[in-house]
């Protein structure tokens, strides 16, 4: 039988079970764009530019059992996608990405658009491919998304090159789609070993990351088991649920949340699962790990990276900790540090919360009341996508997450302009959930109209816009070591002016005692389908155990003298103004 690489692809994208698409059509992928239109189970997407496509794709994967897929032109639209390509592959997710590719049967050089882009992904991707004949197409994309999904995912990309996808060719079978199986199987030397740990630890505790994130109830199980508190990382904030009594927080030690830091105090013995110990998630390093130490992770590379394990297993987190349940058992020691640990960390908690709510914001509006309200009126499976800067750490500090795969931001690649589209890709793949995105101004100055997409396709997001006029992760660490800020300050932004520009609903907060009403009205226009833009006059003055932690580890690693030039520095310019 003879097809065209355009109907190839798309069939290959429908048996795995892609549903949507992001991207824009151009030169080199309209025939594709085409076969989408008529397709029935996927719909493709427009988005207003390249990266903000690719957080969408990102999305998909990070809520979803599917896999993120993006449909983009060469060169310019790869290159403008890069930003989403590079923080999917430092996160580990999975995403497809489909490109348009000049001709090959022409012998012509100097193209549109001819450029090596496999030379550009090699860093960035788990591995790139170049379709030469309709045939290879099929088995082609089979062999990316599996290359995609398995160990540490990551995102992958192929190249189909416009002439294969205009034209038909011969194939000999149309195949289909068959997930490969592929088990690691853990050590069971290494964890006898681990179990052997944990049940002699005075004090054990696990810390969990996004690589936990199928395996919450084996977590659950686990810390009940072993009476032991659970922080998490940044990107795993929600693999453990944030109203369980014995998840602390993100992070251990000085940058952390108070109940994180003093129900870890004495950790003897820490389990990390699917964590790869990066500077986000130990506070730039400064977090102090026992010297027993059982890490557990699919990539076996990321072991004795940073801290040293006693036990390393090298297996997928909820098969791991099935085999350690099943070799653990509880015992009255641990129902007593139990209590104890729950009534710390509730102690603590509650000894936070009670400091945010009694901070002065005067005319502003305070993040730990407007996170307490939000709490009260979202579902318990609300999707919450943060965006990079002061409010990632506000929203991890304050916000209480409760199922797994339901709270995203960027982390390790670390890219700003993240949260409006990753929103609305998140809803996209989840229509039956609330999805409320929380993104500082500067970063909603960099993918805000994305929201054009949204309001097209009358999805109910609801977008924050933490409001205060600089870029305050930065403005902030700037002030504390140099008493100045430089090129951070970003001047007065009419959001109400891009609502009206896009069609999206628009409501302001300036203070406290409007928060509950504000928020219950977003919700309300958000239920019925409309996006809503809430422009929130935040209040900053207050700054997160995070960023005092990060900025306090770091200098103080500063050797002495260059430690003392720096203090002065900011002292003689506090004084003399």
């Amino acid at each position: 039988m003879k097809k065209t690489g355009a109907w190839l692809t798309v069939y290959a994208l429908e048996q795995v079970g892609v549903t949507h698409t992001f991207g824009i059509p151009g030169v080199h992928n309209t025939e594709i764009y085409d076969e989408l239109n008529k397709s029935k189970s996927i719909k493709p997407v427009l988005v207003t530019h390249e990266c903000g496509g690719a957080f969408m794709a990102d999305a998909i994967s990070r809520t979803t059992d599917q896999i993120g897929c993006m449909v983009i032109v060469p060169a310019a639209g790869l290159t403008h996608a890069l930003s989403g390509i590079g923080e999917a592959y430092l996160a580990g997710i999975p995403m497809l990405i489909i490109s348009g590719g000049i001709r090959t049967d022409t012998g012509r050089s100097y193209q549109l658009h001819d450029i090596d882009q496999h030379k550009i992904l090699a860093g960035i991707t788990k591995k790139s491919y170049k379709a030469e004949s309709q045939s290879e197409i099929v088995p082609m994309i089979f062999d990316a998304v599996q290359t995609a999904k398995e160990g540490e995912p990551g995102p992958v990309f192929v190249e189909i090159p416009v002439n294969l996808q205009l034209f038909k060719g011969e194939i000999n079978d149309l195949p289909v789609y068959q997930e490969r199986k592929k088990s690691l199987q853990a050590d069971k030397t290494a964890i006898l070993k681990a179990a052997e740990l944990l049940t002699g630890a005075s004090s054990p505790g696990i810390f969990a990351g996004w690589g936990a994130k199928e395996a919450t109830e084996e977590l659950i199980q686990l810390a009940e088991l072993l009476g032991a508190p659970v922080a998490t990382t940044l990107q795993g904030l929600s693999v453990f649920p944030g109203n369980h009594p014995l998840h602390t927080g993100m992070g251990i030690g000085k940058y952390a949340v108070p109940a994180s830091e003093s129900a870890f105090k004495t950790c003897d013995c820490l389990l990390a699962v699917g964590a790869r110990f990066g500077e986000i998630a130990t506070g730039s390093f400064g977090m102090e790990v026992p010297e027993k130490l059982i890490h557990i992770d699919i990539n076996r590379d990321v072991f004795n990276k940073n801290y040293p394990a006693d036990v390393v297993i090298h297996a997928d987190a909820k098969e791991a900790l099935e085999l350690l349940l099943s070799v653990i058992k509880g015992g009255s020691k641990v129902s007593e540090r139990s209590v104890a640990v729950k009534a710390l960390i509730l102690s603590e908690k509650k000894s936070y919360k009670n400091e945010w709510a009694d901070h002065l914001s005067n005319d502003r509006v305070n993040p730990a009341l407007f996170f307490q309200a939000l709490r009260e009126e979202l579902d318990d499976d609300a999707i919450i996508v943060a965006d990079d800067g002061n409010h990632t750490f506000l929203t991890a500090e304050l916000m209480e997450i409760r199922k797994s795969k339901h709270f995203i931001s960027p982390t390790d690649f670390n890219c700003m302009g993240y949260c409006v589209p990753a929103s609305i890709g998140a809803k996209f793949g989840n229509r039956n959930k609330q999805v409320v995105g929380i993104a500082g101004d500067g970063a909603f100055l960099m993918t805000g109209m994305e929201l054009i997409t949204a309001v097209m396709n009358q999805l109910g997001v609801i977008i924050t816009v933490f409001n205060d006029g600089e870029l305050s992760q930065i403005s902030q660490g700037q002030q504390i070591p140099y008493n100045r800020k430089v090129c951070t300050e970003l001047g007065q932004i009419n959001v109400e002016g891009v609502a009206i520009a896009i069609g999206a609903e628009y409501l302001k907060m300036n203070k406290n005692s409007e928060i509950e009403d504000t928020i219950r009205k977003a919700v309300i226009l958000a239920g019925e389908g409309k996006v809503v833009i809430l422009d929130i006059m935040v209040d900053y003055s207050k700054k997160t155990r995070f960023t005092k932690g990060i900025v306090s580890t770091n200098l103080g690693r500063f050797p002495f003298r260059e430690k003392m030039r720096f203090i002065g520095r900011a002292m003689k310019r506090k004084i003399s103004g």
